[in-house]
């Protein structure tokens, strides 16, 4: 069964040789994989996703996994490195089979164009499993897929996807699989997803082989969440120390006072302001106001909150306030950043 139209040409499951050899006994019916490219999205997480497929097939000596590479238009799409990547052709009804993902980057509005919502909307409509490799879950969302559903994005991008859609959240996992909504941060999380499908598909020991094909010893599971945590960052495994910043990370609007945090982490004042000036090099105040301003920056990056809404959601009572001391951290005031930098990101 189709979503309508006419499908495009199909074509063949590429088969490499190798010298690797894993067999698998009952390999049934080819799976088809369908990637929407946007401008601007991401290689790394786009061939992360193509290549364990490819490794699968390479393995196997059998047409594990079939792929195609469509755009909008059926056009080259450029990447965020600037590498165009050819397609296959534009965006046509797909078989219900066929599981269709939005492989977008660091300008998510273009994941939310609207022929390729309609594209993802019509494909689920009709029984077929969408997905989002990187931002590409904003074309979901915009898609009104997600409500209730377990989801994910790139890290970088949560905060201002947050802002656009407040009603929806997205984890802190590498990957979601929620029924026939498949969603990663990109990257190598993309690798990670595709692993868990070839596992569920042919086997954790097939899946392994592929994983070792990859140069990776770490099966997906493992490493489940997108960011080091902060004992790592940080390189401190001091509790209290850890349990400060994760409070003041938790409250970068609704800020707390330090005597808050320091009784939240069961500790004193003074004993807090020792601590970071040991280990971080700053007073709790100037590490808490950079987290503040990283997030303004963020905001400013992702999103087209203007400058007030931009400074509240920082926690800063007013535009001055926000704006000299983002001048300070970053050289330029917030004015000149946005204006070299936004695009209108999110689409609201």
């Amino acid at each position: 069964m189709d979503c309508g139209d006419e499908t495009l040409p199909e074509r063949e499951p590429l088969v490499p040789p190798g010298a690797a050899y894993f067999p698998v006994p009952s390999p049934g019916a080819t799976r088809k994989y369908a990637f929407v490219l946007v401008p601007g999205f991401t290689l790394l997480a786009f061939s992360s996703a193509v290549e364990p497929l490819r490794i699968a097939n390479q393995l196997s000596q059998h047409p594990l996994y079939q792929w195609r590479v469509l755009s909008e238009t059926g056009a080259p799409v450029a990447s965020s490195s600037g590498i165009a990547v050819a397609a296959d052709g534009p965006l046509e009804a797909l078989d219900r089979d066929t599981r269709l993902f939005v492989c977008a980057g660091n300008l998510p509005a273009k994941a939310a164009a609207p022929a390729i919502v309609a594209a993802v909307a019509r494909h689920s409509r009709f029984g077929g499993t969408v997905g989002g490799i990187c931002t590409g879950a904003v074309a979901l969302a915009r898609a009104g897929l997600l409500a209730g559903r377990r989801f994910t994005l790139h890290w970088e991008n949560q905060p201002g996807f947050a802002e656009a859609f407040p009603d929806l959240t997205p984890t802190e996992s590498r990957f979601e699989i929620d029924g026939r909504m498949m969603t990663c941060g990109g990257g190598a999380a993309s690798t990670d997803m595709i692993l868990s499908v070839i596992a569920q598909d042919h086997g954790a020991e097939f899946a392994a082989m592929v994983s070792e094909m990859c140069l990776r010893t770490v099966m997906a599971g493992v490493e489940p969440v997108q960011r080091s945590s902060l004992a790592v960052l940080m390189r401190s495994r001091n509790p209290a120390l850890i349990a400060v910043v994760k409070l003041m990370t938790d409250h970068l609007e609704d800020t707390l006072s330090l005597e808050e945090l320091a009784a939240a982490a069961g500790c004193s004042r003074r004993h807090i302001e020792r601590l970071f000036k040991t280990v971080l090099g700053e007073t709790p105040g100037e590490f808490y106001r950079g987290l503040r301003l990283d997030r303004g920056r963020n905001l400013l990056s992702t999103t087209d909150l203007t400058l007030l809404e931009v400074a509240t959601a920082c926690g800063f009572g007013s535009v001055s306030h926000f704006s000299k001391c983002f001048k300070a951290r970053f050289g330029t005031v917030p004015t000149k950043f946005s204006h070299r930098n936004r695009k209108r990101p999110f689409v609201r």
